[in-house]
């Protein structure tokens, strides 16, 4: 049955018109900093106030990082993933990332994750979009391949078990790599096969067309490559596991070649005046291997995003050698944050040329990650686990930081802001566009 969607006689807030039934449309965007509470004309704290990411703006600097949630069926998203991610965006993250999305299908992680390499998987993912812009929010998605950590069993399943074709996964000779080197000597994950260098061009191929799914089917915002955690793209930077002697491998510039070209294809797909594009990497190795990928390594491919237009780095760590230290080692030596040292060094680094996003262990402590964007150690606070204990983690935070920020008409009738305070921000904001646009020109 379908529901009329035309506002009643009796209703004078109109309907949201990205989506097929009535929601209200939003005055503004939730998660929109309003006042402090201790004095309504203090400053909004540095987390709080929107950042530009290229050619995009965001209305408070805390975005949900994408998880994988071992939920597709055939690889499409399902009603499971609309209230999934509907959830956190009614509440007001700046941005959310939608969680890894496989551009071909030997690139999967799981028989159970997305995919994205045909029209029906991206039809699958626009609800998800529309409901998100029904609330005035912002949404990506993660393009990846797994290389030789494709195909794995769901991760509350086992951790590293290859899920074989009696499972739904695919027979040990079509998983991919570099080089044919295993992630784990006598482990429970193949031996992947060297890629040609035909198939090389053919995944970078997947991911341009992965991409213009994502955006002229999906409807996304942005769009992250994922280049971390060692996966196929981490697999070609590092020399721990690329051997190639061609193109491809041997030196950092035939390393990087791979996901250049990447950018490359993708950039020939989309409008990136329009749609920024992010890139995930790991900024160190944590191997035992004195050649590993490590921050100045990071430092290079870092001047080369920002030569070729990326507008945000997603910095992570580690995932691609075995004999790495544990994260809670790594946080422990450091005591802070795990990846916060090298989202510091990198933003110390590149300045104000590309925007730089931290992930990991900023859930708790809100006070804290305010003082790190405040201080300019990183712009984005990406944060997963947080999200999924709390849906309203942006709310948390405000509450945490004592201020208030806007909510959805749907949530807002017994919280803040009243109507005259949504007037003056939606005023406040056509001021500030108005003047962005004055200074463009």
């Amino acid at each position: 049955m379908t529901i009329a969607k035309e506002v009643t006689p009796y209703d004078s807030t109109p309907g949201a018109p990205e989506v097929p039934y009535y929601t209200p449309q939003q005055p503004i965007p939730a998660g929109t900093f309003i006042e402090s509470n201790d004095d309504p004309n203090a400053p909004a704290p540095a987390i709080f106030t929107p950042l530009k990411i290229g050619p995009m703006t965001i209305q408070n600097r805390i975005g949900v990082s994408p998880m994988c949630q071992y939920s597709a069926d055939n690889f499409h998203a399902t009603r499971f993933h609309e209230i999934h991610y509907g959830a956190m965006v009614t509440r007001g993250p700046g941005i959310t990332i939608v969680e890894a999305t496989a551009v071909s299908r030997e690139g999967v992680l799981s028989p159970h994750d997305l995919g994205i390499w045909t029209d029906l998987h991206a039809e699958s993912l626009k609800p998800i979009v529309d409901y998100a812009h029904s609330q005035g929010q912002k949404i990506a998605v993660q393009l990846g391949h797994g290389g030789r950590k494709a195909n794995g069993q769901p991760i509350f399943l086992h951790l590293e078990q290859y899920a074989d074709e009696s499972v739904g996964g695919l027979p040990p000779k079509d998983i991919v790599a570099p080089s044919a080197i295993p992630y784990r000597p006598y482990g429970n994950l193949v031996t992947p096969r060297e890629l040609s260098t035909k198939d090389i061009h053919r995944i970078i191929a997947d991911f341009g067309s992965a991409a213009k799914r994502a955006v002229e089917i999906s409807g996304f915002d942005a769009l992250e490559i994922h280049g971390a955690h060692g996966y196929l793209i981490t697999e070609f930077l590092s020399p721990v596991s690329n051997k190639r002697t061609d193109e491809y491998g041997g030196s950092f510039e035939n390393r990087v070649r791979f996901l250049s070209e990447i950018i490359d294809a993708i950039k020939s797909q989309i409008d990136t005046s329009r749609i920024p594009l992010f890139v995930r990497f790991s900024a160190v190795e944590n191997s035992v291997d004195p050649e590993g990928w490590d921050i100045e390594d990071s430092k290079k491919l870092a001047d080369i995003l920002i030569e070729k237009g990326i507008s945000l780095i997603d910095v992570s760590s580690g995932g691609n050698d075995y004999r790495q230290k544990s994260r809670a080692e790594l946080s422990k030596s450091q005591r802070e944050p795990m990846h916060v040292p090298f989202a510091r060094e990198l933003k110390k680094h590149v300045g104000d040329k590309i925007v730089v996003a931290c992930v990991g262990q900023l859930e708790d402590k809100p006070e804290i990650d305010n003082k790190y964007i405040e201080d300019g150690v990183f712009d984005l606070a990406l944060v997963g686990r947080g999200f999924l204990r709390e849906p309203g983690l942006v709310w948390q935070f405000a509450d945490k930081l004592n201020v208030r920020v806007a909510q959805s008409l749907q949530y807002s009738w017994g919280f803040w802001p009243n109507r005259k305070q949504i007037t003056d921000l939606i005023e406040r904001s056509e001021r500030e566009l108005a003047k962005e646009k004055e200074q463009q020109n």
